[in-house]
């Protein structure tokens, strides 16, 4: 079975992810910015959610983790809880 490690930030418009994105892209620490940003509660962590298989995630979020490049910022990915930037950090 798939395997995936990612981090993730959550907030609540397009546009806030948007911009978000432009701080990480131009070198703000992704941990940092979900820290101060994220509304999930894995912001503690830097946004962390571990390692976790297929189907254990939303689709929308599962489409992006398993086929996205590692370490690159992923997002906006719209869910039903907010808008995402993913990275996934490893895979297996």
């Amino acid at each position: 079975m798939s395997q995936a490690s990612a981090r993730h930030l959550l907030v609540d418009t397009e546009e806030q992810c948007l911009a978000l994105k432009s701080q990480i892209e131009a070198g703000e620490d992704f941990a940092v910015v979900a820290k101060e940003h994220s509304n999930c509660p894995s912001k503690m962590q830097g946004g962390d959610l571990g390692t976790f298989g297929r189907g254990q995630m939303v689709p929308e979020f599962d489409e992006v983790v398993f086929t996205a490049d590692l370490n690159t910022v992923q997002g906006p990915v719209k869910t039903q809880f907010g808008y995402h930037l993913l990275e996934v950090t490893a895979r297996s």
